[in-house]
């Protein structure tokens, strides 16, 4: 019965396992018998087989009741749940600072480096980190440059490119557990496919798998999305609600027991009147409109749930059109739900039955419904189009491949678990170092690309390869760290400044430091090293040891005073200047000393009123008094006005009080002389009779006028 003109298939579910027996007439396919037998215990969860043994009577039941009628079977096609497949999203990054334009072995490692690190994410997450995965597709995401979300990466250059991804893997145990299954039914394996593609195979052809299609198989506990674009299947995803869902809500609304909440739900189908017993003995009949809007919340959530989960997977965007299959489909109102969520027109979301299965003829067996076209889908898909395992050699070690979709070198490269990441050669360190508080990166050299040969000719990671071929991949070389020497960071020689000081040109070179230590241009860098190389700011910095522009200061009764008068003068370019002053190339910088120090000039210079003084007549002729006001000490010892004075100099200032001047002031400033003869005096200012003790002003006539000396 298993020659090449008939196929057994075996769709082995969550709640029940459907045997189907087909006839091959060329392309053509027509169902010859079908037997379905549910579990009797939950052997089976989210499309996983937990009970091996159980699994395996039911199977060997529905084979056995095949064989009846149609004699000994001892091939089977099967597919692997697609609820049983895995998705994460990753991303991958890499410094390409300095490197030429970005290639498309370039982008495709990186793309496979986020693959792997999604894989990883996926065994950490496990709890039996022993778990080996098939990956049977990804979509990239999005690209970013230097931060930045960008197109394409190819040909382009920046710091720092990153790949995120959606991976979706199947988990080795998967197919593992599904062949011991078989092989405890006596039942050989002869062709494997995922119920995904099963389905997608006989509803969806390679002309349409350019459009962007999403096709949900929508079962009892859970509902298998798989997404179609640019002619390939790019993504599958799971939610864990499905069909359970609307029958739960009607058991919670209407007190049904499970068994009688799904025979209600089914009859909703087909029928516009339906009729209930609730667990209390109570019959209902109702109308299938009012038990929808009752609910309508179940349909919601289940129809959010998909939507969401269909976004997920193609790219956080709705796909042009969305196909649903499965028993669970056919839930009332379910694809307006799906529509709007979707942002699509009610029309662009439809139910596909067996009858839209074009390689599908006529039978005398009553198949109808969208439940039926997985399994017919699996027999077909797994006849036509089975999933092979292809056996290649990556570094002597032999590895095996699961071919669900185009195999490249990079596949085989993440099946021998050679880290991705390791195989591009790492740039060598970059030189950090400050120049004058600015940060300067010298990069090292780029890493070279892995060498990788197919048959020991040069290929590409992204070349495909078939069963038998040796892969052989040598890690690219590391960069070079960078090294420079100061002169190679600076760029040039540090040009020298030239200046005239008092008539002498000086030529000034700037200082060079590295960490606050002497350095020259030849030396070389270290990384964190700290570059200043400054000049002169100022005239004061100019000026060497002997050129002494100490200010001239004295210490006036203790008191600090600075006299500019008697201090240097400065000058730039003939104008007047202090030390603090800048300066530039060329400028012409003199000085000149300052007034000689002495007390007459201090007195000047302070507005000392050093005496008190008014001018009189005296025997017609102009006479001047004075007196001392101010008098100044050094050491104790009184200064003429000509006294020089030095710098620093401690200065004792003795001040009188200022008084009038009388009448016997005149005293200390002629002389007198009795005329012979006289006698007596008396003491006349301006024509009148004094004393010694009048006071006089400015301009006073004063006279003394003797008498003749009387004797007796």
């Amino acid at each position: 019965m298993n020659g090449n003109s008939k196929v057994f298939a075996l769709d082995i579910g969550t709640r029940s396992v459907v045997g189907l027996l087909l006839e091959q007439q060329n392309e053509q396919f027509k169902v010859l018998d079908m037997v379905t037998k549910e579990h009797e215990e939950r052997a089976m969860l989210d499309g996983q087989i937990h009970d091996i043994l159980a699994v395996s009577k039911v199977i060997e039941y529905v084979k056995t009741e095949l064989e009846k009628k149609h004699g000994p079977l001892t091939k089977v096609c099967v597919a692997a749940a697609g609820r049983a497949l895995k998705t994460q999203t990753a991303h991958s990054t890499q410094d390409i600072k300095g490197k030429s334009l970005f290639t498309e072995n370039d982008i495709f490692l990186l793309e496979l480096a986020a693959v792997q690190d999604a894989q990883a994410q996926l065994l950490k997450n496990e709890q039996d980190s022993a778990n080996q995965y098939f990956c049977v597709g990804y979509s990239i995401l999005r690209y970013y440059l230097d931060g930045q979300e960008i197109g394409s990466l190819l040909d382009q250059k920046g710091e720092i490119a990153t790949a995120e991804v959606i991976a979706t893997f199947l988990p080795k145990i998967v197919v593992e557990s599904l062949i011991s299954a078989l092989q405890r039914a006596n039942l050989q394996l002869e062709a494997l496919t995922l119920e995904p593609i099963a389905a997608i195979n006989v509803l969806i052809p390679p002309s349409m798998r350019r459009l962007n299609v999403a096709l949900v198989d929508i079962g009892a506990g859970t509902s298998d999305v798989a997404i179609t674009r640019d002619g390939t299947v790019t993504a599958y995803g799971m939610v864990p609600v499905a069909g359970d869902e609307i029958t739960e809500g009607l058991s919670d609304h209407y007190l049904l027991d499970f068994p009688q909440a799904e025979k209600a739900k089914r009859e909703m189908i087909h029928k516009d009147q339906i009729t209930f017993t609730d667990i209390l003995g109570f019959e209902h009949t109702l109308m299938k409109e009012s038990m929808i809007e009752q609910i309508r919340p179940y349909i919601e959530k289940l129809a959010k749930a998909i939507t969401d989960e269909i976004k997920h997977q193609n790219n956080r965007q709705s796909p042009r059109a969305v196909m649903l299959v499965g028993g669970g489909s056919l839930t009332p109102t379910l694809t307006s739900a799906i529509a709007q969520y979707l942002d699509l027109p009610e029309n662009r979301v439809a139910i596909r039955g067996v009858d839209a299965i074009s390689q599908l003829q006529q039978s005398d067996i009553s198949i109808n419904g969208p439940e039926f076209v997985t399994p017919i889908g699996i027999a077909i898909a797994a006849k036509q189009k089975p999933i092979e395992y292809v056996s290649v050699t990556v570094n002597e070690l032999q590895v095996r491949l699961f071919d669900v979709k185009k195999l490249t070198i990079g596949d085989s490269l993440l099946a021998a678990g050679i880290s991705i990441n390791k195989l591009v050669g790492k740039p060598g360190l970059a030189l950090i170092v400050t120049v004058n508080g600015k940060h300067i990166t010298l990069p090292g050299s780029l890493g070279s690309a892995p060498e990788i040969y197919k048959n020991g000719k040069p290929a590409q990671s992204y070349d495909s390869i078939q069963n038998g071929d040796t892969i052989e991949v040598k890690q690219g070389v590391d960069g070079v760290s960078a090294s420079a020497t100061v002169r190679d960071v600076i760029g040039k020689d540090l040009p020298s400044i030239k200046l005239e000081v008092n008539g002498t040109t000086r030529v000034i070179d700037p200082t060079l430091l590295i960490n606050e230590k002497k350095a020259s241009l030849d030396d070389y860098l270290n990384d964190r090293d700290k570059i200043v190389f400054n000049y002169p700011s100022i005239i004061k910095e100019l000026l060497t040891e002997e050129e002494d522009f100490t200010p001239f200061v004295l210490y006036l009764n203790d008191e600090n005073t600075q006299f500019e008068h008697f201090s240097k003068k400065l000058y730039v370019n003939g104008k007047k200047a202090s030390l603090q002053d800048g300066f530039s190339p060329g400028d012409v910088i003199e000085w000149k000393d300052g007034s000689e120090a002495t007390v007459k000039m201090l007195s000047v210079i302070q507005n000392y009123e050093t005496k008190q003084e008014i001018s009189v007549q005296y025997n017609g002729q102009k006479i001047v008094l004075h007196k001392t006001l101010l008098e100044f000490y050094r050491n104790g010892v009184l200064l003429t006005e000509e006294e020089t004075l030095a710098n620093g100099d401690h200065i004792q200032l003795m001040v009188r009080r200022k008084e009038p001047f009388i009448f016997q002031d005149i005293f200390r400033f002629v002389e007198i002389e009795k005329p012979l003869g006289a006698g007596s005096f008396k003491l006349q200012k301006n024509g009148e009779e004094s004393s010694f003790y009048d006071f006089i002003q400015q301009g006073d006539e004063l006279d003394i006028k003797w008498e003749k000396k009387v004797y007796q």
